[in-house]
């Protein structure tokens, strides 16, 4: 099974490869051969790509260690030192390929380098493969929260090779199947109830189901992406409707300085359970739904709540969010299982009485 998708952006398009074994195919064939190609590779597989493409004067291989650190100034000025260093010119290509921190590390280094260069992204985890790789979101970390400093920036080529996932952790696929999850939520029921019957297959990585849901994930994404390239509108077409669990989910993220022992998809699965649990309280879902919603979360091992865990520290934190203005909340929720809607102007007050 192959698939081909293209996004037309306001500037340029971008082709999407959806195939097993893709990144052997097709690695190869995108090294710029007129100018020089820098591709920053996540450490854990440099070995793997280094034995499809060598190292030359025509092409520099930057190692990374992937995590939330290296999305920071330091570290981007680290790397765009090197590469000015290395001489890189407008017609140069930068593919990144890692997990979704070095794509966002990536993408915003070859949207500001030079004013702008050619960027391919080939994503290498799930996580990845399904939400930062689509869209043109690019940022770094800074002090005051999460992807503070950013841009949208189309990469011309995204690589998804579901093949490469079976070097992955169950936890690092857990945490991709959160965001598929999430799309299934927020525009696809149908999509959501198959997800019920085959998660295990998922976790498990069979391979043609976990295409078909790599694939139908992606489809949901770009439906926001090409209505609202840069998250403009505020109602059902938004691109915000793809931040479903992600105000509580970030928030949680940040003040436990992104370490390991909670990946992103745990943290976006405690947000999702929020935001559910406020739309069933405001009479949005059933009580069913949002068991049925609980339960799953549940099952697939992703809900890791604790009862304290809501506190002030949480919502100073929300307050903090750049999506939200005047300490009033806007957050994203559910209509029903597989429709979404923006609320906007949410109180500390309300939202705490709707949790509870």
């Amino acid at each position: 099974m192959i698939k081909q998708l293209k996004i037309k952006a306001q500037n340029k398009d971008c082709k999407i490869i959806i195939e097993n074994n893709a990144i052997k195919k097709y690695l190869k064939s995108e090294i710029n051969k007129n100018s020089k190609t820098f591709i920053i590779v996540d450490s854990k597989i440099s070995k793997n790509i280094s034995k499809i493409v060598k190292s030359s004067k025509k092409i520099e291989i930057i190692k990374v260690n992937g995590s939330e650190k290296i999305k920071s100034i330091n570290y981007y000025n680290k790397v765009v030192s090197l590469i000015l260093k290395k001489n890189i010119k407008r017609s140069s290509t930068i593919i990144a390929i890692g997990g979704g921190t070095i794509g966002d590390l990536s993408g915003f280094v070859a949207s500001t380098i030079l004013r702008g260069v050619r960027f391919v992204l080939i994503p290498t985890t799930l996580l990845s493969q399904v939400d930062s790789s689509v869209g043109g979101k690019n940022g770094i970390n800074f002090k005051f929260g999460k992807n503070l400093l950013g841009t949208f920036y189309q990469p011309e080529l995204v690589i998804i090779d579901p093949s490469i996932l079976k070097s992955l952790s169950r936890r690092q696929i857990m945490s991709g199947y959160a965001e598929i999850l999430k799309h299934s939520l927020i525009n696809d029921k149908k999509f959501y109830n198959w997800l019920k019957k085959n998660y295990k297959d998922l976790l498990s990585i069979k391979k043609n189901k976990l295409l078909y849901a790599i694939s139908k994930s992606i489809l949901i994404k770009l439906k926001y992406v090409k209505k609202d390239e840069k998250e403009k509108l505020i109602n059902s077409s938004s691109r915000a409707m793809l931040n479903f669990g992600h105000t509580f989910g970030h928030a949680i993220e940040s003040l436990n300085n992104y370490k390991s022992n909670l990946t992103h998809g745990e943290a976006i699965s405690i947000g999702m359970y929020l935001a559910s649990k406020i739309s069933y309280n405001l009479k949005n879902i059933t009580e069913l739904e949002f068991k049925d919603v609980t339960k799953h979360l549940i099952n697939t091992g992703l809900l890791k709540f604790k009862k304290n865990l809501v506190n002030d520290k949480i919502f100073n934190k929300i307050i903090s969010d750049k999506k939200n203005l005047n300490d009033k909340i806007n957050l994203i929720l559910l209509r029903k299982i597989g429709s979404a809607y923006y609320k906007r102007g949410l109180t500390i007050n309300n939202i705490k009485k709707l949790i509870n």
